[in-house]
């Protein structure tokens, strides 16, 4: 089990509070896109994506985008349980949508990026740090149906 101390909780909250859902969502999953474009294939549903034009216009990438960080959200109301949190959405990318579970950790980088040009020197090295670690224990939650 992952011990939280009151200053990551602190900063991880932090973090959420600054987050704009639709466009920090839409970018994330669009960077992940364009920068990793075999990732696209799990979107073959999704329409357009042709460009980073077309993939960041999409309404259904900037719908995901949220769904995303809805997702993370949870883990953030449950940081003391993110595995079974997690546990039906693991099942779910790994039975029925197989999705590579390296995707996770692409997806948390670009999230990650997308979070840092936008707070700028609000995301401290030590804001960073828990906020690595709550991705880190996220995505392990995540990848765990798949071992």
């Amino acid at each position: 089990m992952v011990q939280w101390t009151a200053e990551e909780r602190a900063a991880i909250q932090g973090v959420f509070a600054k987050l704009d859902y639709e466009s920090v969502g839409r970018e994330s999953l669009t960077r992940c896109l364009v920068v990793y474009p075999w990732t696209q294939r799990y979107f073959g549903g999704f329409g357009n994506l042709y460009n980073a034009e077309a993939i960041m216009a999409n309404p259904k990438i900037a719908a995901h985008g949220i769904v995303v960080l809805q997702g993370l959200e949870k883990a953030l109301n449950n940081m003391d349980n993110i595995k079974k949190t997690f546990s039906a959405l693991s099942e779910l990318h790994s039975e029925k949508l197989q999705v590579d579970p390296g995707n996770f950790q692409l997806l948390g980088d670009c999230l990650t990026v997308v979070i840092a040009t936008r707070m700028r020197t609000d995301f401290t090295p030590d804001i960073q740090a828990a906020w690595q670690k709550f991705l880190c224990v996220v995505i392990s939650a995540l990848k765990r149906q798949y071992y």
